[in-house]
């Protein structure tokens, strides 16, 4: 059936109150609140998305007077309006049809404020509420990484007055004095449940002191903070005897930084948290260190754990969960069971009960190499899934180094000598170990989509190693090791030292905890003229799935957006976005016509010229 026909006709009787039920939106980040990154909507097809055509572009023309600037970005669409932040986090309402914009908000030039956004000031999104009233109020919740969270009436763009101080929260105001100076706020959109706003925040990594990475909420009408989940606990809370001493005090990182899925039925938040500072010694901080690298279940009223897991102790790889787990529901035992999949950085999956934590896979506490480091104490163990296996590189030795010249290969053999390699959990050392996966993945905060008409986990994923040193900090410093950079382990033509591919798609049958497809993502033309197979790049910005049948997918090098088929992995679609599509789209439908957009901001970390756009694909119209 084609999923617009009946929208159409509801469209014209009343607009839905509730977008969350109504499949010609896209009413948050992920889709839904759960973040499945499913739609519906099916006019779109694998036997026409051949013809997709762009449709509107639009430019957000911040960067003629400043420096050029990634866009992590994916609209908010909600009858017909898409929402979006821009390259310097103004947010935009545009026309979903046409691209028109309708209105626009900055809070760096109209609203001065003497802190710097964290994390390079990127933005994944805004977050939409309503009372449910259909000519009720509406509202776009926009965290920036300075420490701040505007709320705007999605009508207008007008910050709502009765929201903390004239419609903007500082959410520095309640951290201890020490650390209202520091790096601190949201990169990733806020989450809803009902009338809560429920925020991760970017805060330092170390060495030194750092804000700390509670997981907080506030009441959507006033701003008023409603709870605040510690992830460093402190003494007489669970989880403080995994932190030495008094190790806890003042410790960054341990941080929701890519946000929060939400179960509306159960009333659930969930999380992944990042690794604890310093992320690559741990010599200050002895002990497994929860609620760091946990997969932490909440209840969005009061802030109450109800379950967690870690799935690295002590980590020292910068391996954080930089994504909250998938809430999908998958077969047991001829059963349906609410799930949570969890991807990381390592390349594993973890799947879990959503309602008890329960791993839906067994999962194995493995031997790991030990540190040499002075005052180090690597943890022993760490858990591995049996299923599924992982979907990207865990090793790096001379069997997969790269094969894509004899020159490049010997380039690559000549680095393998002088830095420690081997298996995935090797730890920085002072030689310089190399890292795999690297500090970008494995998954990013790209995350994953789920298919619910196959239960398949569509999943990208990066292989490029990083060569991790440690390096004795000054004298007059309060730490013991700083790090001789984040370098990758490359070639002598710059391209990742290990075979390709260095870049994946994989669809995971979460049933069966085995892989359905897995195919290269992105290529470098210029080595596909030179003979060399498709290699895939490093990538950034995450899948959706339609009922049509279709992955849709840009974050590669190459600077393309393309549509795989979600049953085989086959490769249907692509087309040359103005600069690196660095975002996960989204689909929606306008008055029947259904659209993919995607974010063109390219810059970021994989360097490519920068773009200010936000493009819109359709069919041809009849």
């Amino acid at each position: 059936m084609n999923a617009l026909a009946p929208l159409l006709l509801v469209g014209l009787i009343v607009p839905a109150a509730d977008p969350l039920a109504e499949p010609a939106d896209w009413p948050a980040v992920g889709g839904d609140r759960g973040g499945m990154r499913f739609s519906e909507l099916d006019q779109i097809d694998r036997s026409n998305v051949g013809r997709l055509e762009p449709a509107w572009t639009w430019h957000t023309g911040e960067l003629a007077d400043r420096p050029g600037k990634t866009i992590e970005c994916t609209p908010v669409v909600v009858d017909g309006v898409m929402y979006v932040t821009t390259n310097y986090l103004r947010v935009a309402a545009l026309d979903a049809a046409t691209g028109e914009e309708r209105w626009s908000f900055d809070p760096l030039r109209d609203h001065p404020y003497p802190f710097q956004p964290t994390s390079g000031g990127v933005n994944r999104g805004v977050a939409w509420w309503s009372d449910g009233e259909p000519d009720g109020e509406r509202r776009i919740l926009h965290g920036t990484a300075d420490g701040r969270l505007f709320s705007l009436d999605a009508r207008t763009g007008k910050l709502d007055p009765a929201f903390g101080e004239g419609g903007v929260r500082d959410l520095r105001a309640e951290l201890p004095p020490a650390a209202r100076q520091l790096p601190y706020g949201p990169t990733s959109a806020p989450a809803i449940y009902e009338d809560v706003v429920i925020l991760g925040v970017s805060n330092g990594e170390g060495p030194g002191v750092a804000a700390p990475g509670d997981v907080r909420a506030f009441d959507v009408r006033t701003g008023a903070q409603l709870w605040a989940f510690r992830t460093v606990p402190a003494p007489g809370e669970f989880g403080n005897d995994t932190w030495a001493g008094d190790s806890w005090q003042n410790r960054g990182g341990a941080n929701a930084w890519g946000g929060a899925n939400v179960d509306v039925t159960r009333g659930l938040v969930f999380c992944g948290t990042g690794s604890a500072a310093f992320d690559f010694y741990g010599g200050d901080r002895h002990g497994e260190n929860l609620f760091a690298n946990c997969v932490l279940a909440l209840d969005a009223r009061t802030g109450e754990r109800k379950w967690h897991f870690q799935t690295l102790h002590h980590d020292l790889w910068d391996h954080d969960l930089p994504t909250p787990p998938v809430l999908t529901t998958v077969e047991r035992d001829g059963q349906s069971v609410d799930a949570a999949a969890q991807v990381t950085k390592t390349g594993h999956l973890f799947l879990f009960n959503r309602e008890t934590g329960e791993p839906l896979f067994d999962i194995e506490e493995r031997p790991v190499p030990p540190s040499d480091v002075p005052g180090e104490q690597a943890w022993p163990t760490q858990p591995t899934p049996v299923k599924p296996p992982p979907f990207a590189a865990r090793h790096l030795d001379e069997s997969n180094l790269t094969n894509i010249g004899e020159a490049n290969r010997e380039s690559a053999l000549e680095q393998l000598k002088r830095f420690r390699h081997g298996p995935g959990n090797a730890p920085p050392s002072l030689q310089g170990t190399i890292v795999t996966p690297g500090t970008h993945g494995g998954a990013n905060w790209s995350g994953a989509a789920f298919d619910p008409t196959r239960q398949y986990l569509i999943v990208n994923s990066t292989n490029v190693p990083n060569i991790m040193q440690l390096v004795p900090a000054s004298t007059n410093n309060r730490y013991r090791y700083g790090h001789a950079g984040y370098d990758q382990f490359r070639d002598h033509e710059g391209y990742p030292a290990i075979a390709p591919p260095w870049g994946l798609l994989t669809a995971i049958d979460l049933n069966s905890g085995e892989f359905a497809w897995q195919v290269p993502l992105g290529e470098f033309p210029e080595l596909t003229a030179r003979g060399v197979p498709q290699t895939g790049t490093e990538n950034f910005g995450g899948p959706i799935v339609t009922a049509g049948g279709l992955v849709f997918i840009a974050g590669t090098k190459d600077e393309r957006i393309r549509a795989f088929d979600a049953a085989t992995g086959e490769e249907l679609w692509s087309a040359q976005l103005p600069a690196g599509g660095y975002a996960t789209p989204c689909t929606y439908a306008v008055n029947g016509r259904q659209y993919v957009a995607v974010a063109a901001g390219g810059a970021g970390k994989l360097g490519t010229p920068a773009g200010d756009a936000f493009v819109a694909f359709a069919l041809p119209q009849e």
